[in-house]
């Protein structure tokens, strides 16, 4: 069953020291990497998380291109004798119910990083913040940060309430570095305002969990499918979990998605799965296992990334639509990056706005690539099938964005190819 509302994480928590190396605010992917990266070179890392684990969280789909990072944190074979189902393709089907080829990750590259997974997120970002702890990260997941506190503009610490404390009583850690790693709340870049919207991904999302869905054979049995709507206006995700288990969600400009005040979860849902006959078919004999969720607007970027003292990463740093499943590997990426920095920082004791954020700039041209393929999946009229079919030197390049092959040179080129259809969105410093 997936957990939707777990019960607060019951292990002995640590007791906090008065300063550290570095304080992460969130226990995600992204602040988890962080953390386990840092303090296996040796930092004092304090991870401070507000919910108890395992917590419910969307996005399980993994591109393959998280090898790398989980190699990295030693994680592969947990994952590799987990129950997790094995992904080796996504799949979309057309407005018009056709279904694409299987995109083939081995056809690409035939390495053993071309198979990933489909994972249970509790279970995944709890098997990554034990991690971090096995390396010597202290973490607290009872943990209500209430401020970052600075001096003129550097960060030098939090004001935390820990357990049953109060606001009032709330204690003062100092640290070097201070990392927001909350995800899509994006406290440091909310409170600074930072945080801007996308404007051309006004989107919001209805999601489920369901038992006893089709699932294809063979190697295509855990295969992450994208199917669109009549005429385009919303999309439908179907990624297979283990224990019977499957993620449908749906995708659509929040103005359509939610026109009337009135509209239900269930009745969007609803109304949007019978213009899909290719989703109908795949939940003809399932049962819902879990109520609706729901969220809005939830494209952004911010537009300064790391100061004197502090950085962004992860959805904190920006979030894209989730049709290409990009945001655990950009917040496993965005981690591995940081830590790197913030390792040399520490050496060097250069805790500068240059310094944290050395790695941005180029991290930020690999998030525009998929912002660019999801705003090309949004064009009506435009498929990627027949783009393919005129410029077919250009496959490999998409499916390098598919992957997350992102942050290699030249990867980009096809969409110069695309032309008109792909304005430059506007732009987001990077300091």
């Amino acid at each position: 069953m997936i957990e939707t509302n777990p019960a607060a994480d019951k292990r002995s928590q640590p007791d906090v020291a008065d300063d550290y190396d570095v304080i992460v605010i969130g226990a995600g992917p992204a602040g988890s990497t962080v953390s386990a990266l840092v303090a296996e070179a040796g930092g004092r890392v304090l991870t401070l998380e507000r919910s108890g684990f395992p917590r419910f969280h969307v996005g399980e789909s993994l591109v393959p291109e998280t090898y790398w990072t989980l190699k990295r944190l030693g994680l592969l074979d947990a994952l590799r004798t987990s129950d997790s189902p094995k992904k080796y393709s996504v799949q979309f089907v057309n407005e018009f119910g056709k279904e694409s080829a299987p995109f083939y990750f081995h056809d690409h590259n035939d390495h053993e990083c071309s198979q990933t997974w489909q994972v249970v997120r509790g279970e995944f970002d709890r098997m990554l913040l034990e991690n971090a702890v096995s390396k010597g990260a202290t973490a607290r997941t009872d943990a209500h940060v209430t401020e970052v506190v600075f001096d003129d503009d550097r960060a030098t610490g939090v004001n935390v309430k820990l357990g049953s404390e109060t606001k009032n009583t709330a204690r003062h850690v100092a640290a070097k570095v201070i990392v927001d790693a909350t995800g899509q709340s994006a406290f440091l870049a909310t409170r600074l305002g930072l945080k801007v919207p996308d404007e051309r991904l006004r989107k919001a999302a209805v999601w489920s969990y369901f038992r006893g869905g089709l699932r294809d054979s063979g190697r295509d049995e855990g295969a992450t499918v994208i199917l669109q709507t009549e005429g385009k206006k919303s999309w439908f995700w179907y990624i297979p979990l283990s224990d019977d288990q499957v993620s449908v969600g749906c995708t659509g400009d929040v103005d359509y998605m939610f026109a009337q005040h009135t509209d239900t979860a269930e009745g969007v849902f609803a109304r949007e799965l019978a213009r899909c006959p290719g989703m109908l078919r795949r939940l003809q004999n399932a049962e819902r296992a879990t109520e609706y969720f729901t969220t809005k607007d939830f494209s952004y970027r911010a537009t300064q990334t790391a100061g004197p003292g502090w950085l962004l990463v992860g959805d904190a740093f920006g979030f894209i639509d989730p049709v290409y499943s990009s945001g655990v590997f950009l917040a496993l990426r965005s981690g591995e990056f940081a830590a790197d920095a913030i390792v040399e920082a520490l050496a060097n004791d250069d805790f500068s706005a240059e310094q944290l954020g050395r790695w941005q700039a180029d991290y930020a041209r690999g998030v525009e690539l998929f912002r660019k393929l999801v705003y090309a999946f949004y064009v009506p009229g435009f498929s990627f099938g027949e783009f393919l079919k005129k410029h077919p030197e250009y496959r490999g390049n998409l499916v390098d964005v598919l992957i997350g092959d992102v942050f290699k040179p030249g990867v980009g080129e096809m969409f110069d190819v695309m032309g008109d259809i792909l304005p430059p969105p506007a732009g987001a410093s990077t300091s």
